[in-house]
């Protein structure tokens, strides 16, 4: 599962992801207790952490795009530079008392774009540096490690440093995180394409954008799937980004290392998650059982709204994080082998753009009908209707039948890949009636994560 990590040119690359996702859980409690500190409300968490969504709603189509027709490696280290520039500003101005909220919102904003950016240029360039043989194990351990490492090791981090110092050092430190990181992505060597992985010639972004765009609205699993995440982010997210701390500070009388101890707790279990159901074969009903986690993930929310101690919230956080995550792996692993590798950066932008294009309204709903109806009735709200909006995903795309005419398990998956050399026309037409593209092993997964989780 780590043999990945063996290679220099990857180690390098995901050494890079695990600075993104620690710095952005340290922005993520950096940001919202600097704005309690400075005695804001609800609405005012929801108008920061609503600009981050609407930079990455921006952004993610022109940076699927761009990340088929330049180099990624060079997206990456630009990013990274402006990630210091912003994310160092932002601290230097807390620590010299000169920061405001549209401030803040502005900050958020340009995380946003960054993001946008980022995450598509980073899925596009992993299956260059890795063999198609080990982008299972890819998926499973990066699956595995991104919760621990935006949910728990940057926001333990982040309330360390803040209370022995100030959100402003977080983000100090988190700026000089993205500065290394940086460092990192020069020294990566990027194979030159062999004839068999040649691009072709790019024609015009927007031409290139719709051919994405057709290729998800003719594939039901995919159309359904982005649909049912884009609907559970409207519910869920606001809740947690936006109430969760007002929950903890007004319910449990905690404060910045109580937060911390909770998306801590759900990034642990997103990795207990991901490991189990990557030590796992594919279920033979892989699309059913990934919607089913999915469809019930937000149950332990209930508890968000009716919990006095910090402890019964932390055993949901750790809930929460096993069914939110261990359904990734499955959703990478359909990916790999579904999605022609041409299409790789576009569809990855529009996964993330289809599955977020309602955060900003999350975020902006969240304070005012909680003060309309109340933390419990809002958690409980989040917690509840994600249930039948899996029920009418599975059905409406027919998910049983595709998955069975679509096997994934790994000794069917092997006998195909065998075929791979010689597809015929008859697999041809067959993936062009199911708008998917002929299985090959050297199609990869977007990092996924942020997708859903």
């Amino acid at each position: 599962m780590l043999r990945p990590l063996l290679r220099r040119d990857y180690r390098l690359l995901f050494v890079t992801l695990l600075c993104a996702l620690t710095t952005d859980g340290m922005w993520l409690v950096s940001v919202v207790w600097q704005v309690i500190d400075m005695g804001g409300s609800a609405t005012s968490v929801s108008l920061v952490s609503g600009a981050a969504s609407i930079g990455l709603l921006v952004s993610t189509l022109a940076g699927g795009v761009l990340a088929d027709r330049v180099s990624q490696q060079r997206i990456l280290f630009v990013l990274e530079l402006l990630k210091v520039a912003v994310i160092g500003g932002i601290g230097a101005l807390i620590v010299a008392d000169a920061i405001t909220v549209p401030i803040l919102m502005a900050g958020s904003l340009a995380l946003g774009l960054v993001s946008g950016f980022y995450f598509p240029a980073y899925s596009a360039l992993v299956p260059r540096l890795v063999p198609a043989a080990e982008l299972l194990a890819v998926n499973g351990y990066e699956s595995a490690v991104r919760p621990a490492a935006a949910m728990a090791v940057g926001p333990a981090v982040a309330a360390w440093i803040i209370a022995v110092a100030d959100p402003g050092a977080a983000l100090l430190v988190a700026g000089a995180i993205c500065l290394f990181a940086a460092l990192w992505v020069v020294r990566i060597r990027v194979p030159e394409p062999d004839g068999a992985d040649e691009a072709e010639e790019p024609g015009s972004p927007l031409r290139d954008l719709w051919e994405g765009i057709q290729y998800v609205r003719r594939t039901p699993w995919l159309l359904a799937t982005l649909l049912f995440a884009s609907l559970m982010v409207l519910v869920t997210v606001g809740p947690i980004d936006v109430l969760l701390p007002f929950a903890i500070k007004d319910q449990a009388h905690g404060a910045a290392s109580e937060h911390s101890m909770i998306l801590a707790a759900y990034g642990f279990g997103g990795v207990a998650g991901a490991l189990l159901m990557a030590a796992r074969r594919m279920p033979r009903r892989y699309l059913t059982v990934m919607m089913g986690f999915w469809g019930v993930a937000s149950l332990p929310m209930l508890v968000f709204g009716i919990a006095e101690s910090v402890w019964p919230m932390v055993i949901a956080g750790f809930v929460l994080g096993v069914l939110f995550e261990a359904p990734v792996v499955i959703w990478g692993t359909l990916l790999q082998r579904r999605v022609p590798r041409r299409l790789l950066g576009r569809v990855s932008s529009l996964d993330f753009f289809v599955s977020l294009v309602f955060m900003p309204l999350s975020f902006a709903l969240a304070g005012p009908v909680s003060q309309a109806i109340g933390l419990t009735a809002t958690f409980t709200l989040a917690a509840l209707i994600p249930v039948p909006l899996a029920v009418i995903a599975i059905l409406a795309a027919r998910m049983p039948s595709d998955e069975l005419e679509h096997p994934l398990r790994d000794d069917d998956a092997d006998d195909l890949d065998e075929d791979a050399d010689g597809v015929g026309p008859a697999l041809a037409a067959d993936a062009g009636a199911h708008g998917d593209a002929p299985v090959s092993p050297t199609v990869n997964a977007p990092p996924g994560e942020r997708t859903v989780g």
